[in-house]
C-alpha cells in the first residue's frame, strides 16, 4: 500500500486504490473500444493516409505542403502542452471526465469529417492542416480523460492487463481501418462510387470512413462506464485561476511524492524515443533498406499485430513483476533490436552457412522493436495511473501529455542531426541508417533517467491542495 508524508487520517488513497474491487469486463470492453476507434484518426488521418494526401503535388508540391503540415502540428503541439493539465483538472473537479471526453471526441469526430470538403488543390491546404492540427489537439484532450479513466475501470490487481488490452485493441482497429480503407478507397477490389479519384472522392471519403469509425467505436465508453463523482467541497475557479492551482499543486506533488515528478520527466524522454520508432520506421524501411510503398503498408500491418501482442503480454506481467520492471526490459530490447539494425544495416551476410539479406535483417529486428513499443507504452500509462491522487487522474495525466510535449523535438532533431554528421562521412545513400543512433540516443537517455525513479508501490501518493 502506498503512503505519502502526511498525517494518516489525512493521507488520500490513490484514485485506483478508491475505486473498484472488482472488474467488469463489459466495462473494460467498452474502455478499450475507445482505443480501437481511436486508430482511424491516428493511423488512417494522421499517418498513412490523409496526411500523406495533404502533402502531395496537388497542394502545391511536397516540401510546401510539409512545412505548412509541420508548421501547423507545432502550433497544437504547444497549444496541448499549454491547455492539457488545465483541462484534465477542470474536468476533475467539475465531476465531467465522461462529458469531456465525449465532447472532445465528437469535436474529432467533426473536424475528421469536415476534411471531405478538402478538395485538391493549393487554395485548401490551410484548411486541411487545420482541420488535422486542431483535431490533434481535441484528440489529445479526449485522450487524457480517456487515460485517466483507467483507474475508473480496473482494480490494483488487473490494471497492466486492462491497459496492455487497451493499448493492444488500439493497434488492431487501426490494421482493421487500414484494410478497409485500402480495399475500399485507395485500391478497391471492386467499382464502386467511392473508388472514384475524380477531385480525390476516394481519399476525400477516408475522412468520412474514419469520422464515423471513431464516432460509432467510442459510444459504448460512453454509455457503459459511470461519470466521476463530482467533488461536494469544490468550488468554481475562472480559467486563468486554474493554472495558479495547477503550479501550486505541482508543488505538492513534488513535495508529498517527488518521484511522480521523476517519473513524468523521465516518460517523456522515452515516450519520445518510442514515438519516433513508429515515425521514422516506414521512412527508413523505404529509404535505407529499399522497400516499396507495398512493402512498407504490409510490414506497417504485420508491426501493429506484433505490437498488439506485445502490449497483452506486457500488460500480464506489469501485474506481476511491475510496470518500472516492464518498461526497463522493453526499453532494454529496443535498443538490442536499433543497434542490430544500425551494425547491420541492408548488407548481406552468411550466418551459420546461410544467407542473410538487408531485408530480413529489418523485417525480423523491425518486428522486434514493434513488440518492444506496446509494453512500454502500456505499462507508462498503468504506472501513472497508480500513482494518481483520488480525483486527479485528468489533471496528472494532462501533465503526461505536457511533458511529452515539451520534448516531443528530441528524438526528430537527434535522428537529422546524426544524418547530417554521418552524410559527409559514408557512401551515398548510408546517412540515413545513421539516424536510427539518434532514437536510440533519446532511449537509452530515458531509460538511465528512469532507473533511479522509484516503483509506483514505492512511491507516496501525493497530497495535493483542493480547490
Amino acid at each position: 500500500m502506498n503512503t505519502a508524508s502526511a498525517p494518516e487520517a489525512m493521507q488520500p488513497p490513490s484514485e485506483l486504490e478508491a475505486g473498484n474491487q472488482a472488474t467488469s469486463k463489459g466495462r473494460v470492453l467498452a474502455w478499450a473500444s475507445w482505443d480501437w476507434g481511436s486508430a482511424a484518426f491516428n493511423a488512417v488521418m494522421t499517418t498513412f493516409v490523409f496526411t500523406v494526401y495533404l502533402t502531395s503535388n496537388a497542394f502545391g508540391g511536397e516540401d510546401q505542403a510539409s512545412a505548412v503540415l509541420g508548421g501547423a502540428l507545432a502550433v497544437a503541439g504547444v497549444a496541448i502542452a499549454l491547455l492539457a493539465p488545465v483541462t484534465g483538472q477542470r474536468s476533475d473537479t467539475g465531476g465531467r471526465r465522461k462529458l469531456w471526453l465525449g465532447v472532445n471526441t465528437a469535436a474529432v469526430a467533426v473536424l475528421t469529417a469536415t476534411c471531405f470538403f478538402v478538395f485538391p488543390r493549393p487554395e485548401f491546404l490551410l484548411l486541411g492542416v487545420s482541420l488535422i492540427a486542431l483535431g490533434n489537439v481535441f484528440f489529445e484532450f479526449a485522450g487524457v480523460n480517456y487515460n485517466a479513466m483507467l483507474a475508473q475501470i480496473s482494480t490494483p490487481k488487473n490494471i497492466g492487463k486492462v491497459s496492455g488490452f487497451g493499448w493492444g485493441m488500439g493497434y488492431l482497429g487501426g490494421i482493421v481501418a487500414l484494410l478497409i480503407v485500402l480495399q475500399l478507397f485507395v485500391q478497391p477490389s471492386f467499382d464502386w462510387f467511392g473508388a472514384s479519384t475524380e477531385n480525390s472522392l476516394n481519399i476525400r471519403l477516408v475522412a468520412v470512413f474514419s469520422a464515423l469509425w471513431f464516432f460509432i467505436f467510442a459510444l459504448p465508453v460512453l454509455f457503459a462506464v459511470p461519470e466521476l463523482p463530482r467533488p461536494g467541497q469544490a468550488r468554481p475557479l475562472g480559467f486563468l485561476a486554474s493554472y495558479g492551482l495547477l503550479v501550486r499543486r505541482i508543488k505538492a506533488i513534488y513535495a508529498t511524492s517527488p518521484h511522480t515528478i521523476y517519473f513524468l520527466l523521465a516518460s517523456a524522454v522515452f515516450r519520445d524515443g518510442l514515438a519516433a520508432v513508429f515515425t521514422f520506421g516506414g521512412i527508413i524501411a523505404a529509404g535505407t533498406f529499399g522497400f516499396e510503398l507495398s512493402q512498407v503498408i504490409f510490414f506497417a500491418i504485420f508491426g501493429n499485430v506484433v505490437a498488439a501482442v506485445g502490449a497483452m503480454i506486457g500488460g500480464f506481467l506489469d501485474d506481476r513483476i511491475g510496470p518500472k520492471s516492464v518498461i526497463i526490459g522493453s526499453l532494454v530490447g529496443l535498443l538490442i533490436a536499433g543497434t542490430v539494425i544500425l551494425v547491420l544495416g541492408n548488407g548481406n551476410y552468411v550466418f551459420f552457412g546461410m544467407p542473410w539479406a538487408g531485408s530480413t535483417t529489418f523485417w525480423v529486428f523491425g518486428l522486434f522493436l514493434c513488440l518492444f513499443v506496446g509494453p512500454a507504452q502500456s505499462s507508462s500509462r498503468a504506472y501513472l495511473a497508480r500513482l494518481a491522487p483520488h480525483g486527479e487522474s485528468g489533471e496528472l495525466f494532462g501533465l503526461y501529455a505536457t511533458t511529452g510535449r515539451a520534448v516531443s523535438f528530441l528524438a526528430p532533431a537527434l535522428f537529422t542531426l546524426c544524418i547530417a554528421l554521418a552524410t559527409p562521412l559514408v557512401a551515398p545513400g548510408e546517412a540515413q541508417r545513421w539516424g536510427i543512433l539518434g532514437i536510440m540516443v533519446v532511449l537509452l537517455a530515458g531509460l538511465l533517467v528512469l532507473l533511479p525513479v522509484k516503483a509506483p508501490d514505492k512511491t507516496s501518493i501525493a497530497v495535493v491542495p483542493a480547490t
